[in-house]
């Protein structure tokens, strides 16, 4: 495995690649911002499976602190707190939301999963994935515990998002998976969390894909929508961009037909940094680099598609990763830190670059954005787009959609953007999101408010051109 640094990340990119840094030295760089310096955003990072004690959280505190991010997805764990009928010990948790709202994060809660006291036949001692509904003792001791958990962090963790995928076998058991299954829980839930927490932001579904369409609205005539605020989903897919629009589309039709309006989140999703690595889309050749421009291309598309919290998974590689079936042997090796050494990937400062310049400031806007030209064996046409405005300035972000496994060589096209009145383009300048790298465009021409930025890289993860007023200090 390679393992991937800020300084790597330079020599990993084609010389083509580099045609535009300034003849007198190396580019300037995009200044990242501590999360604590962002006063919101839409991105969050995974922080799960602490319920199986999959990684030490102490040593990702340090790192986490100066990505970013502004919000991080936590499982509760109630098979870890409750250890003896009766008994609750939040301690670790505790620490865990501490620690986070320290460093400027704000952390929401998973809750689930099983507790091997009411709820017997898990392998493994967390109970991932088995439901609390097989008895009556168990569906009460289940309302038990989320009433303390809920009294417990209600002033310090608003959003509560109920079970993890519940559409598929390992995450529902003993039962199959049933929509009535899952809003059963959620009606047994969510009152007690509406209780115990003011204000209390519920989300539900946690859907696994983007095309169970039957379990979804199964769920929504089950009534899911009037019982929780938001909606959350997890689009594993080898290429981010694949049929994401119309699947995503299609389960927002589906909402509006019972709750017109309803926001969704992305709740989890990430890609893997090697091969044989265990959990999704372990079936396809990755690296560091490779899931790095994955994580760009999902995160950024989920921003442009106005899906309200995007959260990437995960902090740090799992070693030994826990399923419903216990030890696996082997490390999920989704995290933007590396297990076992805690030291960061090419994800890690790719994800910083994008916290960097997509807090709540930047604001999705319709500009022009027309990338043409350039050599004949690919399809321009099918570059992605995404624009923005930020503090009077375009954020104008294009890449190719390649399928990362084929490699896919820089390529070089012709831009062509308007803004007007919308945001200033003064000064244009190219942000590379995986190296932070800035430099400036040698051939800008300009026609009224329409400019031309001629023999333009075209990558497969996105490039930024804005003003240099925008990422300058």
């Amino acid at each position: 495995m390679i393992q991937m640094t800020r300084r790597g990340l330079m020599a990993m990119l084609p010389a083509a690649a580099l045609a535009q840094a300034p003849a007198g030295g190396p580019p300037a760089k995009l200044k990242f911002r501590a999360s604590k310096e962002i006063a919101s955003s839409r991105i969050s990072i995974g922080f799960e499976t602490l319920d199986r004690k999959m990684f030490d959280p102490e040593k990702t505190y340090a790192h986490l602190a100066i990505l970013g991010v502004k919000w991080a997805r936590c499982q509760t764990g109630w098979a870890r707190t409750e250890t003896k009928k009766g008994e609750f010990d939040f301690a670790w948790l505790d620490s865990v939301v501490d620690s986070l709202l320290k460093i400027g994060i704000q952390p929401w809660f998973n809750l689930g999963y099983g507790n091997t006291l009411y709820t017997p036949g898990p392998v493994h001692e967390s109970a991932v994935g088995w439901a609390p509904m097989n008895s009556d003792e168990a569906r009460q001791a289940w309302v038990r515990y989320v009433a303390k958990a809920g009294e417990r962090y209600a002033a310090k963790v608003k959003h509560w998002e109920i079970w993890n995928e519940p559409n598929v076998a390992n995450f529902w058991q003993p039962e199959k998976p049933s929509p009535k299954g899952y809003v059963d829980l959620v009606k047994l839930t969510a009152p007690v969390l509406r209780k115990a927490v003011p204000g209390a932001v519920l989300i539900g579904g946690a859907f696994a894909g983007l095309q169970h369409y039957d379990y979804f609205e199964g769920c929504f005539e089950e009534g899911l929508t009037g019982l929780v605020d938001k909606i959350s989903y997890h689009p594993y897919r080898q290429v981010p961009e694949d049929n994401y629009e119309t699947d995503l589309g299609a389960l927002r039709g589906i909402i509006d037909r019972y709750k017109p309006g309803m926001p969704v989140w992305q709740g989890e999703n990430g890609a893997p940094s090697t091969n044989y690595s265990t959990g999704a889309l372990r079936d396809f050749e990755w690296d560091e680099a490779r899931q790095a421009k994955w994580l760009l291309r999902r995160l950024l598309t989920d921003l442009t598609l106005d899906v309200e919290v995007t959260s990437y998974f995960q902090t740090v590689d799992m070693v030994n990763y826990v399923w419903s079936s216990g030890q696996s042997g082997q490390t999920n090796s989704k995290g933007v830190l590396r297990g076992t050494v805690y030291t960061p990937k090419a994800s890690y400062y790719a994800l910083q670059n994008l916290c960097a310049l997509y807090d709540s400031e930047a604001k999705r806007a319709d500009l022009l954005l027309r990338v043409e030209g350039g050599s004949p064996d690919w399809e321009k046409k099918a570059v992605r787009t995404s624009t923005f405005v930020k503090g009077g300035y375009p954020l104008y972000a294009y890449w190719y959609p390649a399928v990362l496994q084929q490699g896919w060589p820089t390529k070089q096209a012709r831009l062509t953007v308007w803004s007007g009145k919308a945001a200033r383009l003064e000064k244009p300048v190219l942000v590379d999101l995986l190296t932070g790298d800035i430099t400036t465009p040698t051939k800008v021409t300009r026609n009224g408010g329409i400019v031309t930025l001629e023999a333009m890289p075209v990558r497969d993860y996105p490039l930024v051109v804005t003003d240099a007023a925008a990422v300058s200090g």
